[in-house]
């Protein structure tokens, strides 16, 4: 099948590069597809496959931490809830539009990858045997397998760990596999920090620019996850790409140590100290933030999204909708933590604080507070991270900002998306 169209020159590729839809009017660089276009022919020996889940990350913003079951899913459409893989799918491709000329894509029916990979102006196959409907696990593992058996070079999926899973499970180590980043919960080491960097990684490797390695393919129980606990479990390996800056690490487990306890409470008592009566705090997921709730003796969701003001809690495991509706008229603070490892402080296992909302709130007040000892934890020992769907804030929240280390002790950290 040959998707390339000469005339389509405002295609979905193109147009989101204008505005994207997804990011309330976003303005970003333009990508001339007009100007990539070439001969098309009936049949091109490189191959590169493609897999979207387009339910991944659909959870996220209505505060469900996961869309794993039809029951799942329908509650979050029910909520409100949309698609995000689809654009994500459709940023990484950009990053591929240059080498367009030089390989055929291979993809799903319809959602799973056909409709992006068509809008973009890629020649492309669509795999046999998969639905064209309602789409699950068993037909990403199918398209997996016959994908490997196309001998394509490369198998890029959009979803989070649990596509990973699926992914790792049908071909193992047999073929090289990247993530572009998704899901609600990503803890796996198989994925691009962005999107974006997804797509760059991806044109690296078939440029020949990087080499393999072998990464953590992690998924935790979704039941366990919403009743506060986590429980993490190895399910095996894939060959991935790797460049460093590009890629991100296994999350890592929150520590135990004595120590770290004790630096999140001297955080605790520098936050408490902080806080003022008139503004309300939104306290994002993880333990540094739950030794905040302890100090102020108020529940805490450990894997969830709190409010907080006068020393009560006034909302709990809070939604986007939820928030919007407390920001209007009311002063607000946002308190978060980055990932162990990974440095995220946005974009990773707290969607519900969206763009809209950290856009409402104002960048200026949003306070980061991270023990030393997980700053040093951080992949390279760099910069944190930002991944909000929203490439303008992205640039917002990026640059230098402070971080609460101990009782009135802060550091000043680089930010970047």
């Amino acid at each position: 099948m040959n998707a390339g169209n000469p005339d389509a020159s405002d295609n979905l590729c193109g147009s989101l590069a204008k505005i994207n839809p997804v990011d309330n009017g976003r303005r970003t660089e333009q990508v001339r597809i007009e100007d990539l276009k070439s001969e098309t022919t009936d049949s091109k020996s490189r191959k590169l496959g493609l897999i979207v889940n387009p339910i991944a990350g659909m959870g996220g913003k209505v505060g469900l931490k996961g869309t794993d079951g039809k029951e799942k899913v329908q509650k979050a459409r029910e909520l409100g809830a949309i698609e995000v893989s689809p654009p994500r799918a459709i940023e990484a491709l950009r990053s591929l539009l240059p080498l367009r000329r030089d390989f055929e894509i291979v993809t799903c029916p319809l959602g799973m990858g056909e409709d992006e990979v068509r809008e973009c102006g890629f020649d492309f196959k669509v795999v046999s045997g998969i639905s064209r409907g309602a789409t699950s696990a068993a037909d990403t593992k199918a398209a997996a397998r016959e994908m490997m058996s196309m001998h394509v070079e490369l198998i890029m999926f959009v979803g989070g760990d649990g596509t990973a899973r699926d992914v790792c499970e049908s071909v193992g180590q047999s073929i090289p596999v990247l993530g572009v980043p998704a899901g609600v919960k990503i803890h796996s080491g198989v994925f691009g920090v962005t999107s974006q960097k997804a797509g760059e990684l991806a044109a690296k490797f078939l440029r020949g620019e990087t080499k393999l390695r072998e990464a953590e393919v992690m998924d935790i129980d979704e039941e366990a996850f919403r009743m506060g606990r986590v429980s993490a479990k190895l399910y095996g390996y894939l060959r991935v790409p790797y460049q460093e800056e590009l890629i991100q690490s296994t999350k890592g487990e929150s520590s135990v140590l004595l120590d770290e306890k004790l630096s999140q409470q001297t955080i605790a008592d520098y936050v408490a100290e902080l806080m003022e009566d008139e503004w309300y705090y939104v306290l994002g997921p993880g333990t540094t933030a739950k030794a905040v709730a302890d100090r102020l003796a108020v529940t805490k969701t450990l894997l969830g999204i709190d409010v907080v003001n006068r020393g009560k809690t006034v909302l709990s495991d809070v939604n986007e909708e939820q928030l919007l509706r407390l920001i209007e008229g009311t002063k607000v603070k946002i308190i978060v933590s980055p990932i162990g490892r990974q440095g995220f402080i946005f974009g990773r296992g707290n969607q519900q604080i969206s763009p809209k909302v950290i856009r409402k709130v104002g960048v200026e007040n949003v306070w980061i507070i991270a023990t030393r000892n997980k700053l040093s934890s951080i992949q390279g020992g760099k910069a944190l991270r930002v991944d909000t769907g929203d490439v303008d804030l992205n640039e917002m929240l990026s640059g230098y900002r402070r971080v609460i280390t101990g009782y009135r002790e802060e550091i000043v950290t680089k930010v970047v998306a």
